[in-house]
């Protein structure tokens, strides 16, 4: 078993033509450094009239691929976070034309964030964000002729933004190529279950994962194991929730998040366009019900514990 840092060489598309940058073996351990999803289109100086130029040519940077040895399909690759640290600044943008609300927030908006604060972010006097770093992207490459976008996830992995995939979770994948050709981006510092402006707190991170590759093992999509309890910390004074109930599962969660919103604002005096934000970085979508035909529920809660003033 050895260490191997991941060179700092980086891909923007899914794809088996890529050259791989480092080879690997069953019980590995590799260390890598990750840039935030824009490749440095942001920096604690941006406005948000650095929106106005975003190149998406740039966007989702990823190390790799790492191609780990006698990993074929019908295998399954893990990959154990053994440790992520985020840099001490990070960003939140809405852009238009994308997220969950995308018709009610039409114009762009960037939020920068200060991540030296001793394991939280501050948010406006209102909410201290937990610091939980995880990459948003992960995956092995899927098996597909053309070169691949790296927004939508796939049964592969990918951009699942999956916010409990932090130290001491083990990702389970699916391999789907010969040598698997792993890939990592998108680092996050905090996010709500949801990523619902389209964008956590983004910030670039440096870790180290350990890689096991199980023989013969099929899984249709990913898997994840944590270590521990989800949200310890953010639980521990309960949530207030907003319901979503609607024929429709996306409707309904945009319901969830609108009467959220409502909320931050009556309560907390919040803008609806910061409500947002800290909805996106804080507040978990949980599905309610989904048995009780024709409407189904999707529930936003909000930990009570993160904000200054119950």
């Amino acid at each position: 078993m050895s260490h191997h840092p991941v060179p700092k060489r980086v891909h923007r598309l899914w794809s088996t033509e890529h050259e791989p940058v480092l080879e690997v073996e069953d019980g590995d351990t590799v260390s890598f450094d990750l840039t935030e999803a824009t490749d440095g289109q942001f920096d604690p100086g941006s406005t948000v009239d650095a929106v106005a130029g975003f190149d998406w040519d740039r966007v989702y940077p990823l190390a790799g691929p790492v191609l780990v040895k006698d990993a074929e399909p019908g295998d399954v690759l893990e990959v154990e976070f053994l440790e992520l640290r985020s840099v001490d600044w990070g960003w939140t943008a809405v852009l238009p034309g994308l997220g969950l609300l995308s018709e009610d927030f039409p114009d762009a908006h960037l939020h920068l964030w200060d991540l030296g604060g001793g394991g939280t972010a501050n948010f406006l006097d209102v909410a201290d964000i937990p610091i939980r770093p995880f990459c948003g992207v992960v995956g092995v490459c899927p098996d597909t002729a053309e070169p691949q976008s790296v927004l939508p996830p796939g049964h592969f992995g990918g951009n699942v933004d999956c916010k409990d995939l932090v130290a001491g979770t083990k990702l389970y994948l699916p391999v789907q190529v010969p040598g698997a050709r792993l890939g990592l981006g998108d680092p996050h510092a905090a996010q709500g279950d949801g990523e619902l402006c389209v964008s956590a707190i983004e910030a670039s991170l440096s870790g180290a994962a350990r890689i096991r590759l199980h023989k013969g093992r099929r899984i249709a999509a990913p898997q994840f194991e944590t270590a521990g309890p989800l949200r310890a910390d953010a639980d521990r004074a309960g949530h207030y929730a907003t319901m979503g109930v609607a024929p429709d599962l996306m409707r309904a969660a945009q319901d969830a998040t609108r009467a959220m919103i409502d909320h931050l604002g009556t309560r907390y005096g919040l803008a609806p366009i910061d409500a947002y934000v800290l909805c996106s970085v804080a507040v978990d979508l949980r599905i309610t019900e989904v048995v009780d035909a024709p409407n189904w529920i999707v529930s936003a809660h909000l930990p009570k514990a993160i904000l200054r003033t119950l």
